[in-house]
């Protein structure tokens, strides 16, 4: 079992849960009768009123709960730190990812409990580093199981299928994205699906031949193509290991640069 902030909040809640229901199970019962035995002349051998763990317990317990469920099942809340999504995404933005989307998974342990729909192609997706249980990963995919993937001369084609790019326009960066600034910004069509892409006309880009992506396994790219280690470098993402799907921005606080308000409630695509 790795340990990180979702098996933080579970022990947490946890051990604050268990220590209100002991309270509210056996010492309160036990006040009750040192109180009756002090009102009928004896002496109180208990305290009258609960200890300050179980007040901080009670009060705690309620707010942990919420939080663990919202986390888990609901929504939660991530931030970029790096540049390997532009321009779809930027460093420093904080966005939204769907629990439910692709199922619905215990917390800490990842069981599956309720399938609830499946990744497609395009999908922006946050999942754990193949590499590193503990890094979450954020990037797009591209290659469902029994694709075949080729990417080369900054081309993708899937089964074969050239994937479409249109025209390329000088992209202009700003705050940590400054450095992309200059970039070919080139719309990338997967079948149905648009999406902007970044390319650096001359520099170094990873290729893949003949991929076949493995069943319950996905095949995902960075859309800074020449700048993103992904399952070019590194292999492809099983299913168990996706955390949820990208779908807002609620805030982008740039360090050094700060807030871009332009950019709070965009959807991501």
């Amino acid at each position: 079992m790795r340990f990180d902030f979702p098996t933080l909040i579970v022990l947490l809640v946890l051990a604050t849960g268990l220590i209100w229901a002991f309270d509210a199970l056996v010492l309160s019962r036990r006040r009750s009768i040192a109180l009756r035995a002090k009102e009928a002349g004896g002496e109180l051998l208990v305290p009258a009123a609960p200890s300050r763990i179980v007040e901080y317990s009670r009060s705690f317990f309620p707010v942990l709960l919420i939080v663990l469920l919202l986390r888990s099942f609901v929504i939660e809340p991530f931030r970029i730190p790096s540049n390997s999504m532009m321009p779809t995404l930027l460093t420093g933005d904080f966005i939204l990812v769907s629990k439910y989307s692709y199922g619905i998974r215990l917390p800490v342990v990842d069981t599956m409990v309720m399938p609830t729909g499946t990744p497609e192609r395009g999908d922006v997706v946050v999942f754990r580093y193949p590499g590193d249980m503990k890094t979450p990963f954020i990037k797009r995919i591209v290659g469902l199981p029994g694709d075949r993937i080729e990417y080369r001369d900054k081309t993708l084609y899937i089964n074969g299928e050239e994937m479409e790019q249109g025209p390329a326009v000088r992209y202009t960066g700003y705050g940590s994205g400054a450095v992309m600034d200059g970039a070919s910004l080139i719309q990338e069509r997967i079948f149905d699906h648009r999406h902007p892409i970044l390319i650096r006309p001359g520099a170094f880009s990873r290729e893949t031949r003949d991929v076949v992506v493995p069943e319950g396994q996905y095949f995902v790219l960075g859309d800074n193509r020449d700048h993103s280690r992904d399952s070019r470098y590194w292999g492809m993402v099983p299913d168990e290991m996706l955390i949820g799907r990208a779908f807002g921005i609620w805030m982008h606080w740039d360090f050094g640069h700060g807030i871009e308000w332009g950019r709070i409630g965009q959807s991501i695509d």
